[in-house]
């Protein structure tokens, strides 16, 4: 019998634009710590990585992280123009780190890229050799915002065309879901003609060790807290006796839909006649009396939330059409079954009648009949039974380990794709040429004199 030899040690590099604490982020550091662990060299090129804002892999020395073409330009104008200084913020990283020769003495075997495709042409161009992963992990075109103005439709035209056209250039592309999947090639229909787009689920810490940054999950209207509070009020009066809906999610003082749709939930509660309590810490939480049924944190410290579902009796999960979604796995990890709407990625993460249930998000009724259930007497041998195969789902499926093997099988045995027209990469060295120019002219024109701006009257 013949044994598969070890594939061979790779040199990645990834390139991501702002290192933060999002959901794209912890993927980032995730899937780099995953190939690490199996052995190849990882290096990660970023604009911009805030010590006092990152995951804490990125700040440690746990990988290696290289914050470079962060100068001349800027991530915004006026608060406009981001996705223009994005895109020249990665052209101007990539052209930096290749100028200097640093890009040159790693040596790399393979790019992986994500969020900002613009500057795939341009790395295929300088490594036509070396092959391109990028990682999709919405359609940015979906996600912009103000695309009922006329005005926004006609200045994202040629970033949309950019997107496109730019991803070509990967020798994989990769999404999050199935339904991202689809998503995507809807969108996209002439690329998804060319492309396989694969699918590379996200992973979670099996065994999760404090301190963590704040987990937030905004409170925004596409989350559709709304329903849950529909659902728990419509469970009898005797089901709901010591029982509370606890409503955690991340709150942004600086977001105006924030503010106005927590308003519009506490309302939407008093209405249907249960009272509620807004706690905005943990203290202020533990002090709510336990004959409140209706409980907002508004903001939740990764420690207290593990805390919350170790107590819980169910998680529902109400967001339809979701990219992913973590915060089903994170339940699972910890054996509470998993209430969520039958769209989306919870489809592909939640096994309807195994590990929790799948529900219509517009048939309310149908959510308060499995709260009912949940709560019946009776119930606590079929909940656990249900905690342990979520468990169990989350280990052989979502984790670390595994998002990393799926990950280097699609890296290895890939090839570059080669550009077809001569003129393209003419094209893209001109366009490309000018942007250190043009950084430095939005520096001059807009910097303070101190540093190193024009001087003002």
């Amino acid at each position: 019998m013949s044994v598969r030899p070890p594939p061979k040690k790779k040199s990645v590099v990834f390139f991501h634009p702002d290192l933060g604490i999002g959901g794209a982020e912890r993927l980032v550091v995730d899937a780099a710590i995953g190939l690490q662990n199996r052995g190849h060299k990882v290096t990660i090129f970023t604009s911009h990585c805030d010590p006092e804002h990152c995951f804490e892999e990125a700040r440690n020395g746990t990988l290696d992280v290289r914050v470079r073409g962060s100068w001349p330009v800027p991530p915004h104008i006026f608060d406009r123009l981001t996705i223009l200084c994005a895109i020249l913020r990665q052209l101007h990283l990539i052209w930096q780190v290749y100028l200097t020769g640093e890009l040159g003495r790693l040596r790399p075997t393979n790019f992986f890229a994500d969020q900002l495709s613009a500057g795939l042409p341009l790395l295929q161009w300088l490594y036509p050799d070396t092959p391109i992963f990028f990682y999709c992990h919405f359609p940015d075109l979906l996600l912009a915002r103000g695309r009922d103005n006329f005005l926004k439709r006609a200045y994202r035209v040629p970033f949309d065309l950019l997107e496109q056209w730019s991803m070509g250039f990967a020798a994989v592309i990769a999404v999050n879901s199935s339904f991202t999947k689809k998503v995507a090639a809807d969108t996209w229909p002439s690329l998804a003609k060319r492309k396989d787009f694969k699918v590379l689920y996200p992973c979670i810490e099996l065994d999760p060790k404090p301190p963590k940054p704040v987990d937030a999950s905004p409170e925004t209207r596409k989350k559709d807290v709304a329903l849950a509070i529909r659902a728990f009020a419509g469970l009898s009066p005797s089901a709901r006796k010591n029982v509370r809906l606890v409503i955690a999610g991340g709150y942004d003082l600086r977001s105006a839909e924030n503010y106005e749709y927590h308003r519009e939930l506490v309302a939407l509660a008093k209405s249907l006649g249960l009272e509620s309590v807004t706690a905005k810490n943990v203290i202020s939480a533990l002090a709510v009396s336990p004959q409140i049924p209706v409980l907002f944190l508004l903001s939740v410290p990764s420690a207290f939330k593990d805390s919350l579902l170790r107590s819980a009796r169910l998680l529902v999960y109400t967001p339809a059409n979701e990219h992913f979604g973590i915060v089903p796995l994170e339940a699972m990890r910890a054996r509470v079954p998993v209430l969520a709407a039958n769209t989306g990625g919870p489809v592909e993460t939640v096994v309807d009648g195994q590990t929790g249930w799948l529900r219509d998000p517009e048939d309310v009724q149908a959510w308060a009949t499995v709260m009912q259930s949940v709560l019946a007497p009776g119930a606590d041998a079929e909940m656990k039974r249900m905690g342990a195969a979520g468990a169990e789902r989350v280990r052989a499926e979502f984790g670390q380990e595994k998002m990393a093997e799926s990950l280097e099988a699609l890296l290895t045995g890939v090839k570059a794709v080669l550009m077809v027209e001569y003129r393209a990469a003419i094209f893209i060295f001109c366009a490309c040429a000018i942007v250190p120019l043009f950084g430095r002219m939005i520096h001059y024109n807009f910097a303070t004199p101190e540093h190193g701006g024009r001087p003002r009257p």
